[in-house]
C-alpha cells in the first residue's frame, strides 16, 4: 500500500489538466461577471437617455434681438438645458433652465444681434444627457 501511494505522488501527469481546467473556469466566470456589469451600466444609461423627451411647442420672435421658445417635457425624467444654439452659434442663458416631469415653460434667448424677418433660424436645445431638440423656424 505504501508503494502505491509513493508511485501516485511521483506521477504528476494528472495535475496539469486539472489545474488548467480549473484556471479556465475561473477566467470564464470572471469574464462573464465583467460582461454582465458592463451590460447593466450601459442599459441603465440608455434607459435615462431614452426616457428624456421634450418638444418645442411654439417659437416667438419678440423684439429685435430676442426669441422665446416654449418647451414641454413629455418624458419620464426631469430635463436640464446645458446649451442652446441658434444657427450653430451658442447663446448664453441668463438663468439655468430646468423642466420637471410634465412641466412646460418659456426659454428666453438673447441673440446679441438682430434677427431678420423672413429668414430661417436653426434652433438647437441640448440637455445635460445629450438630447438635442432641434428644428428650423422662420422669422415673421
Amino acid at each position: 500500500m505504501k508503494l502505491v501511494f509513493k508511485r501516485l505522488l511521483r506521477d504528476k501527469r494528472a495535475i496539469t489538466p486539472v489545474l488548467s481546467s480549473l484556471l479556465l473556469t475561473v477566467v470564464a466566470v470572471a469574464a462573464m461577471a465583467i460582461a454582465t456589469s458592463a451590460t447593466y451600466m450601459i442599459t441603465a444609461n440608455l434607459k435615462d437617455n431614452m426616457s428624456e423627451r421634450a418638444i418645442v411647442e411654439d417659437v416667438w420672435f419678440k423684439d429685435a434681438t430676442h426669441i422665446a421658445v416654449y418647451v414641454r417635457n413629455i418624458g419620464k425624467v426631469a430635463i436640464r438645458v446645458s446649451g442652446v444654439y441658434v444657427n450653430h452659434t451658442r447663446v448664453e442663458l441668463d438663468v439655468p433652465f430646468r423642466l420637471e416631469l410634465n412641466k412646460h415653460g418659456w426659454l428666453n434667448l438673447d441673440l446679441g444681434y438682430a434677427w431678420s424677418s423672413g429668414e430661417l433660424y436653426y434652433i438647437d436645445i441640448v440637455t445635460n444627457r445629450g438630447t438635442h431638440i432641434a428644428s428650423y423656424y422662420k422669422a415673421p
